[in-house]
């Protein structure tokens, strides 16, 4: 007889669990010294503080940024596998999917580390469980392509691309207005590395600085969150598919509320887009209610372990059909409710905490991995960023109009659950302040030739890698 590890799991698929946390905090780790390089960049650059405690100080931001952003970038992450993956059906299968995805997305950063090139660890991760989504559709009795959630990630794939276009219009405008309402021209000439700036100058670039590190921590930490819970939910099932913090008494009054509320939408509601959509929510919460009326609701435990991933399949079902469903006019919902306090987005609203959550333990880990990755091998990619973009050394007003922006824009995509680039919205910002000083001719385009050129290649390549790996290690370890 097999002996069973913690979790109920059987030796090797323990091990293969613990590898593939180990690869996860690996890669925040990474991702720590490979972005945030971007963050401490203008201040260490302009001599606006020492090496080491702006990396410090980055690093704590970073971490504090993990801890009080939430965990809607997280869930983002979590649905970019499709729910069949994480049933717990084939845990071993599914485990090897996520290590294929971490050793793609790992080996890809540290060659652009090492290359200097400023390149996207969301890019690479979306590239990368693109690849084992494509992999998992490979394997026998599936439709190709059908391992991956392309609604998630073409919208995760429009913030890739549409964010550093806005960082370079935004910090080029921005840079430009500052010219009309600042009339100290020391913050538009070349920074002197070896000359520590005026105090005023000093504390804007700390500033933003901080914005940036926190907004670093805030939108990518959760992108650690996300991975950590996803390798839990796909091992251990029956301990993470569902919060055991929540009160399980209430589910089946919740569910049977958003049933109600769902048979009492007007007709404009149900359009041809949002037909089949409310149809599946329907079917689900009748499933759910069908699941929860065969014993006595009190916690998580009350639930059969064989019984909580399909409840937790089913309450996916409701969230993320309503979120596409572009139902939530309030106006709408009220009228169809009769109850102006009890619209179905609050109805929704009470169930999402059911399945998307984080043990605060996960959250602490990962702002440790990050913020400890953010203090080591930052020097390569701060060079490029200070000097290797524009052909003139950048000014104090061009780190700091970049950072304000990218620092803006990433915590406003938190807000969105989007994950997006801090690499490529602050180089990009970089270029467009560049562009806004001395025109295209300041760009250095043999540096702009080779961030484009990973930003091209990072989906392929990852995609590529991911797919490699998996089959690999299908025939070593399976």
């Amino acid at each position: 007889m097999a002996i069973i590890c913690m979790f109920g799991l059987e030796p090797a698929l323990f091990a293969l669990l613990v590898i593939c946390l180990v690869a996860a905090c690996a890669f925040e780790f990474i991702n720590g010294f490979h972005d945030t390089a971007n963050a401490v960049a203008t201040v260490i650059y302009t001599n606006s503080l020492k090496p080491t405690p702006a990396v410090i100080w980055s690093g704590i931001c970073n971490a504090t940024g993990v801890l009080v952003g939430g965990i809607t970038v997280a869930m983002g992450i979590v649905e970019l596998l499709p729910p069949e993956v994480q049933s717990g059906s084939n845990t071993q299968l599914a485990l090897l999917l996520i290590l294929s995805m971490l050793t793609s997305a790992i080996i890809w950063n540290l060659l652009t580390w090492y290359l200097g090139i400023p390149c996207s660890s969301s890019h690479t991760l979306v590239g990368s469980i693109i690849g084992v989504g494509l992999a998992f559709s490979m394997t026998e009795g599936r439709e190709f392509g059908s391992g991956v959630n392309w609604s998630k990630s073409m919208d995760i794939g429009l913030s890739l691309l549409v964010s550093p276009l806005f960082g370079f219009t935004a910090a080029a405008l921005l840079l430009m207005a500052s010219k009309w309402f600042i009339k100290d021209k020391v913050i538009f000439e070349e920074a002197d590395p070896k000359k520590v700036p005026p105090f005023w100058i000093r504390s804007i670039l700390i500033l933003t600085c901080t914005g940036v590190s926190f907004a670093h921590g805030n939108n990518d930490g959760q992108k650690g969150i996300g991975l950590l819970m996803l390798i839990l939910i796909t091992a251990v099932p029956s301990y993470f598919v569902l919060n055991n913090k929540m009160d399980y008494k209430e589910l089946p009054a919740i569910v049977q509320r958003i049933e109600t509320q769902l048979a009492a939408l007007p007709a404009s509601a149900i359009n041809a887009e949002n037909e089949g959509r409310i149809t599946a929510m329907k079917a689900a919460t009748k499933t759910v209610l069908s699941l929860t009326s065969s014993y006595k609701m009190s916690n998580m435990e009350s639930i059969p372990a064989e019984e909580r991933p399909k409840i937790r399949q089913q309450v996916v079902t409701i969230l993320r059909n309503f979120s596409k469903a572009k139902i939530a006019d309030e106006d709408m919902l009220k009228a169809a409710n009769n109850n102006p306090t009890a619209t179905l987005k609050a109805s929704i609203d009470e169930l999402s905490p059911y399945t998307d959550y984080a043990p605060v333990q996960i959250s602490i880990l990962v702002s440790l991995c990050l913020g400890i990755g953010t203090m080591i091998g930052y020097k390569r990619i701060v060079v490029t960023i200070g000097e290797k973009i524009g052909k003139s050394h950048m000014s104090y007003a061009q780190g700091a109009s970049a950072e304000l922006i990218a620092s803006s824009t990433i915590l406003m995509a938190s807000q969105l659950g989007l994950p997006v680039s801090t690499t490529h919205v602050l180089s990009s910002g970089i270029a467009g302040t560049m562009v806004a000083s001395d025109g295209t001719k300041n760009l250095q385009g043999s540096t702009l030739t080779n961030i484009g050129l990973a930003w091209v290649l990072t989906l392929p390549v990852t995609i590529g890698l991911s797919v490699g790996f998996f089959f690999l290690f299908r025939v070593f370890l399976l």
